[in-house]
């Protein structure tokens, strides 16, 4: 694996320690820690941190938030749907952690240009840990939202370690908002 900032450029690396201070404040508010930025034209134009606990709303992953920021902001301003498309295809996100199934597909549909990632996501990665949702669709059994995916370029391992200490430092502390068993558990006697 490559190092920290081995192969990418500074503007990359700037971009990707934002994302990480989403992610740190994610940390701060008991989430799992990932976040990240919405980069158009060299500048950031969202952010966003996972929020899940916090909104009592799974779906609430840092990139969704950063989509849904931007939507809003574009409809406020009367964005056609093929204005925002088009503002779309020109975004790089950033993002801390490889997006998952569900995220990646929603960037996928939305058209977004590039997604750098720090590490990956090996039970729910959507960009190549479990899913390929980057890749333009070609499959004709698949029907629906999904086959309109566009695919977007992917690369990962943007300062890889950090992400990880990161997630370590929150799985190894406890999740503290992780459900409690409803009954205790009971071991089986032997026979």
């Amino acid at each position: 694996m490559e190092s920290e900032g081995e192969g990418f450029s500074s503007e990359n690396l700037a971009f990707m320690e934002l994302a990480f201070h989403q992610a740190k404040l994610a940390l701060e508010s008991l989430e799992v820690p990932v976040g990240c930025v919405l980069v158009k034209d060299g500048k950031v134009i969202a952010s966003g941190r996972n929020r899940t606990t916090e909104t009592r709303n799974a779906a609430r992953h840092a990139e969704m938030e950063a989509i849904d920021v931007l939507l809003e902001k574009w409809q406020r301003d009367g964005l056609s749907k093929s204005e925002v498309a088009e503002n779309f295809s020109r975004c790089i996100l950033y993002v801390t952690c490889e997006p998952c199934i569900m995220c990646a597909a929603a960037l996928s549909i939305l058209g977004i240009k590039e997604v750098y990632y720090g590490c990956a996501n090996e039970k729910f990665g959507g960009c190549g840990s479990i899913l390929s949702l980057h890749s333009s669709c070609s499959d004709p059994l698949i029907s629906g939202e999904v086959s309109q995916r566009k695919g977007f370029k992917c690369t990962g391992g943007l300062m890889a370690s950090e992400a990880v200490s990161l997630l370590r430092s929150f799985y190894e502390q406890g999740n503290p908002n992780a459900p409690k068993p409803h009954r205790p558990l009971v071991e089986k006697e032997a026979a």
